[in-house]
């Protein structure tokens, strides 16, 4: 009953924190919460109704690790394909290390354990503790991810900002098409007069001439209007997209509603920049390669952790204190 109880509170945080506007992480932590505590909710009403389903108890508490190793050998995989079809890479090393690094963490935790080291026992417990929180915050970000990529959007809005993600050879390669080509079914879609499409992107040092002028020159070229295409070719980070894209509207008059158009696995931390940059935007996604996926949700998720750092940092504070009160327990005690 108390799990169901609270389960229903977070539920009803969720929805009012969600109405507020759904732009914000903290929908993803309330909604994953609700959702466990209504699952052992249910779970405990099983249960009540037939022993036989005491297994799925069980299920519960083995289900995590197993999936994180699962999702560890899947990242692995992962990895060695991006390598065959990206090239050696951040992006393509990261997947193969990050799964490395949780088939490894068990096994360097017990040794430190059995070490007999109080100060390599309280290493090994600060790092179950930030291994923990790392993936709560990930199964949260992946969480709202998905959701909030699902969400309706304004199919009128004044304006389209299409994100930048580089040029090969001075062209527009396919993941950068598919931005484009969501932003035109979205411009041919709307019932209200055409928006205004902005493509932005400056010019890359490895990159033969701005983004946004190979992103007007395709979107002109699939039947949209030249006069309704406007050029942003100075930002190189995806705040500098939204800053100055938003700049260049308000100097044309036009404040709103926008709509920012991007990747599915960008989705998320995009919208929340829009938020933190008071835009009146939401954000749209467009398909993406399913190999490349993977490493690139790792990427934003890496990223949404640097944006949000100070929380990080004070969320990590307690874990730090705790792995440090069981080092000086270990450290007075007889048996060690």
């Amino acid at each position: 009953m108390v799990n169901l109880v609270l389960g229903l509170i977070f539920a009803g945080l969720f929805f009012a924190s969600y109405q507020t506007d759904r732009r914000r992480l903290r929908n993803g932590v309330l909604l994953v919460v609700a959702v466990w505590l209504l699952v052992q909710a249910l779970l405990e009403l099983l249960i009540s109704l037939n022993p036989w389903f005491e297994w799925l108890s069980l299920l519960v508490l083995l289900g995590p690790p197993l999936c994180a190793f699962v999702f560890a050998g899947f990242l692995i995989a992962n990895g060695v394909t991006m390598v065959r079809r990206e090239g050696r890479g951040i992006s393509s090393l990261l997947p193969f290390a990050v799964g490395l690094a949780v088939f490894m963490a068990p096994v360097v935790a017990f040794l430190f354990v059995i070490s007999g080291q109080p100060v390599l026992a309280g290493l090994a417990a600060f790092a179950f503790f930030l291994c923990s929180y790392l993936g709560c915050a990930f199964v949260v970000f992946l969480g709202y991810a998905i959701v909030y990529s699902k969400l309706k959007f304004n199919p009128n809005p004044a304006a389209i900002i299409i994100l930048g993600s580089g040029l090969i050879d001075g062209k527009v390669p396919p993941l950068l098409a598919s931005r484009l080509n969501r932003a035109l079914e979205i411009y041919d879609g709307a019932t209200l007069g055409r928006p205004v499409l902005v493509p932005s992107g400056g010019q890359g040092a490895d990159e033969p001439r701005p983004e946004s002028t190979a992103m007007k020159e395709y979107l002109v070229s699939q039947g949209a209007g030249a006069d309704d295409v406007v050029e942003e070719d100075r930002a190189t980070t995806t705040r500098e997209n939204l800053d100055y894209s938003a700049a260049l509207l308000a100097g044309r008059g036009i404040h709103g509603p926008l709509l920012v158009c991007t990747n599915n696995y960008h989705v998320l931390r995009a919208a929340l920049l829009t938020r933190r940059a008071r835009l009146n935007a939401e954000v749209v996604g467009a398909p993406t390669a399913s190999y490349f996926v993977p490493s690139a949700f790792l990427r934003e998720f890496v990223a949404v952790m640097r944006d949000n750092r100070l929380t990080n940092i004070l969320m990590g504070l307690p874990m730090l204190g705790v792995a440090v009160l069981i080092t000086v327990a270990l450290m007075n005690s007889p048996v060690v």
